[in-house]
C-alpha cells in the first residue's frame, strides 16, 4: 500500500530507517533489533541503498524480509549508476516482493569527492528519478527528501525549497527531512513551503544521539547544525559520566524534539535508528500517549 495512503490526518505516527549490514554475519543481530522495534508499530520502515551491486542486492533482500515480517518497507533508490534498464530491473524486483514504495534520492558524491557527477544525463537530479518512476510505475508510492537547513549544494534555502516543490510536481507523495537538531528549522521550512503552495506531508527526520563522536561526524557530513547549548550538554555529559551519560542526554533531547514536533502539528516522525533499538524504544515508551491521540 502506498505510504501516502497510510497517513491519516490527525493520526500521528512513527517510522524508522535501517541500513543493510555489510557483513551477513551481522544479519541475525540486525533482525533481532528489528523485531524489538516492530513493537513500536511503525507506519513504515525505510532501507538505504548504496552504490554497487552487492549493496543494492542487500537492500532488495532486506525489504523483502521486512515485508515478510509484516512491516511496510520503502526502498531507497538513487541516481548513482542509474539508467532506465537498471531502474526497471530494480523496480521489477520490488514488485516481485510486493514492495509498493520508494524513496527517490539523487545520492551522494563518492567518498573523497565534493561534487556529484551523474552517471547518466537522464538522471542528474532526484526529480528526474521521480518523473521516471511516476511515468513508468504510476501505482508506486514515492517519497522524496527535504532539507530543513537547505541542501549543502543549493545556492540558498529558497532555491532548495523550489527543488523540493519540483520533486512534488513530478510525482512525489511526501517528503522525509534530513536530520536536524533545532525544531525551529523544521517549522521555518514548513511555513516557507506552505507559502510556496507546497501542501504535501513533510515528515521530520530525527537522529537520537548515542555517541558524541558519531554525531560530530554525521553532522559534518550532512551539514546538520548542532546547537551550541546541546553540544555543550553532550560534552559535559561525556566528561562527567562517560558514554552512558551522553546516551541519556541524547535520548532525552530527541524525546523532547519528537514531543514538540508531534504537538506542533508534524504528521509523524521518522527516526534514524542506525540499526539499534534502544534509543527509539525509549523515545516510544516515553511518548506513546502522544501517538495514541
Amino acid at each position: 500500500m502506498r505510504i501516502a495512503d497510510l497517513m491519516q490526518p490527525g493520526k500521528k505516527f512513527i517510522s524508522l530507517e535501517f541500513f543493510p549490514p555489510k557483513d551477513e554475519g551481522n544479519w541475525p543481530g540486525f533482525f533481532e533489533e528489528v523485531h524489538q522495534l516492530a513493537s513500536m508499530d511503525p507506519l513504515f520502515v525505510s532501507v538505504t541503498y548504496g552504490a554497487g551491486g552487492s549493496t543494492q542486492d542487500n537492500t532488495l533482500r532486506l525489504v523483502s524480509r521486512l515485508k515478510q515480517m509484516g512491516l511496510e518497507p520503502m526502498a531507497h533508490l538513487t541516481c548513482v549508476g542509474a539508467s532506465a534498464a537498471t531502474l526497471h530491473d530494480f523496480m521489477r524486483s520490488l514488485q516481485a516482493s510486493d514492495i509498493d514504495n520508494v524513496l527517490a534520492l539523487r545520492g551522494d558524491p563518492p567518498q573523497g569527492q565534493d561534487t556529484f557527477v551523474p552517471d547518466n544525463a537522464d538522471f542528474q537530479h532526484a526529480s528526474d528519478l521521480v518523473r521516471f518512476l511516476r511515468e513508468h510505475y504510476p501505482e508506486c508510492g514515492i517519497g522524496v527528501a527535504g532539507y530543513p537547513e537547505g541542501h549543502q549544494e543549493a545556492p540558498d534555502f529558497e532555491t532548495d525549497l523550489d527543488y523540493l516543490g519540483l520533486k512534488f510536481q513530478t510525482g512525489g507523495d511526501f517528503a522525509i527531512t534530513q536530520m536536524f537538531f533545532d525544531n525551529a528549522m523544521y517549522w521555518r521550512m514548513l511555513d516557507q513551503a506552505q507559502a510556496k503552495g507546497i501542501t504535501k506531508p513533510i515528515v521530520p527526520g530525527i537522529l537520537p544521539i548515542m555517541h558524541l563522536n558519531t554525531v560530530k561526524r554525521i553532522s559534518s557530513l550532512c551539514g546538520a547544525t548542532l546547537p551550541p547549548a546541546f553540544l555543550q550538554q553532550l560534552e559535559e555529559a561525556e566528561a562527567e559520566g562517560g558514554p552512558a551519560a551522553v546516551k541519556d542526554v541524547g535520548i532525552k533531547y530527541a524525546t523532547e524534539q519528537v514531543r514538540d514536533l508531534l504537538a506542533g502539528g508534524a504528521p509523524g516522525v521518522h527516526l534514524y535508528t542506525l540499526n539499534k533499538s534502544e534509543a527509539c524504544l525509549r523515545i516510544y515508551r516515553e511518548l506513546n500517549a502522544c501517538l495514541c491521540e
